[in-house]
């Protein structure tokens, strides 16, 4: 019988694995994940985008916010992850306006409020 809780799976890493990654890890493997769901949720992995399942802008919009907020909020402590980050945060931003019928104006769209306007 093992010590471990049944509701901890063996891909899930303990607390005390977790405690020994670097916070910069931590939030650059946080926003990978995000900029992954939101190009998924823009269609981005599909050939017509708009025809992707699993588009759906409302969902990209909360990611690319969140995204925007973590990147900003965490940017003095990225060091030279920081500007692939923001880069990466931009891409989806434009993407974002590509695909929306009718686009936000400048300052207005996913994540906007922290970044500042995206043409």
């Amino acid at each position: 019988m093992s010590d471990e809780p049944a509701a901890q799976s063996l891909d899930q890493p303990s607390v005390r694995e977790l405690a020994e990654v670097p916070s910069v890890e931590v939030i650059s493997r946080s926003a990978v994940m995000l900029m992954s769901a939101a190009a998924e949720r823009l269609g981005l992995s599909a050939s017509d985008p708009a025809a992707s399942p699993s588009r759906d802008l409302d969902e990209a919009r909360r990611l690319i916010t969140a995204l925007a907020g973590l990147v900003t909020a965490s940017a003095e402590y990225l060091g030279p992850h920081a500007g692939p980050l923001r880069d990466g945060l931009q891409s989806l931003q434009r993407a974002f306006r590509e695909e929306s019928v009718l686009p936000d104006e400048p300052g207005n769209g996913p994540g906007e409020r922290y970044t500042g306007p995206v043409y």
